[in-house]
């Protein structure tokens, strides 16, 4: 939590204090109602992708590690691609000093697509030590890179600790974010979005990896390796969906109906009175970007984006907090797994 922000006392640092205690106990509430999902094993469903000597299986099969050193990062790969789908982990992040450090969850079938790729992200971003984990989300469709879609948050609870499951829900209408059982954001398909709703098979990846580049303070704090090797961690393993060929779905396409009746039946597909009201908190308190009001990057916000008067009053007319945060644009970066040529990750 931002307790370290009420360092003074007084009236407003308690009022402060006790706001963030309510939040954090309410989005608790919300995440402790968890999802009835199936997990795997790590074999049934993945595959290694690159720094195969620095993912590291449970004797059990239902967990791995994700290690970075001074040599390679790595990464693991969906054994399939999937139409539409519930994808998430039971995450742990490395601990101390982790600036330029970058674990990525998240969809994409770059290696099939390659200039017309869609990908849905969950990207965290290390940081210096003392200072607490950030991460954002983003979304692409059909090669929509130049229209970058990412939002950057804090979290209200240390994710170095222990487990914590990210989810991501990928449907033909709607996509969601959540931490736990706590939705963090909703992207509602419009027609005036086009092409730019990610529609094609994707494959579900984790990666840990060396983003000196950019991740932390824009670059300015690389990876030290004096603190490797990084350690992610990643179990309780779900993937529900559509497995299917995109080639073959051109050819023939594949009937997916009763996967995705199935899929939209589950109570992960909702967004209840109580979820909404805990993702509406957590915005409110822990989004510190989000593209949709950015004026200097959009003049006119992108189709999707529903604009909240209590979300942006947070903001300025540049889209940067009020008051503290910050966000720094990069330009478009998505070599993850650096050791690994698209040709050899197509071939897994």
């Amino acid at each position: 939590m931002d307790v370290w922000l009420c360092s003074n006392g007084g009236s407003f640092s308690n009022l402060f204090l006790l706001l963030t205690l309510m939040i954090f106990c309410f989005c608790n509430i919300v995440a402790n109602a968890s999802f009835n999902v199936s997990t795997i094993r790590f074999d049934e469903g993945y595959s290694p992708l690159f720094g195969d000597g620095n993912l590291v299986r449970s004797p059990d099969g239902k967990s791995v590690r994700l290690l970075l050193d001074r040599f390679t990062g790595s990464g693991f790969i969906s054994s399939k691609m999937y139409n539409h789908g519930f994808f998430s982990a039971r995450i742990k992040l490395p601990s101390d000093y982790t600036a330029g450090i970058v674990v990525a969850f998240y969809t994409s079938n770059g290696d099939v697509f390659e200039k017309s790729h869609d990908e849905l992200d969950f990207e965290f971003l290390g940081n210096i030590e003392g200072k607490p984990w950030r991460f954002q989300t983003n979304l692409y469709g059909n090669g929509s890179t130049n229209r970058g879609r990412e939002e950057r948050y804090r979290l209200w609870f240390d994710p170095t600790k222990e487990f914590h499951r990210y989810s991501i829900l990928w449907t033909a209408n709607i996509i969601i974010f959540y931490i736990d059982e706590v939705p963090i954001r909703e992207v509602v398909r419009n027609e005036a979005m086009g092409g730019d709703f990610p529609s094609k098979p994707m494959s579900l990846y984790a990666t840990i990896w060396d983003a000196s580049n950019w991740a932390t303070s824009g670059g300015k704090y690389k990876v030290n390796y004096k603190y490797a090797p990084f350690v992610s961690e990643f179990k309780d393993l779900v993937l529900e969906g559509c497995p299917s060929d995109p080639i073959q779905e051109v050819l023939e396409p594949f009937d997916c109906s009763a996967t995705i009746t199935r899929l939209n039946a589950q109570d992960f597909t909702t967004i209840t009175p109580e979820r909404r009201a805990a993702m509406r908190n957590f915005r409110q308190h822990y989004m510190y970007y989000s593209y949709c009001y950015d004026t200097l990057r959009y003049s006119v916000p992108p189709p999707e984006c529903v604009i909240i008067p209590s979300e942006k009053q947070r903001f300025k007319d540049s889209g940067r907090l009020k008051f503290g945060g910050s966000h720094r644009r990069r330009s478009r970066r998505r070599n993850r797994n650096p050791s690994v040529s698209l040709s050899n990750q197509s071939s897994m």
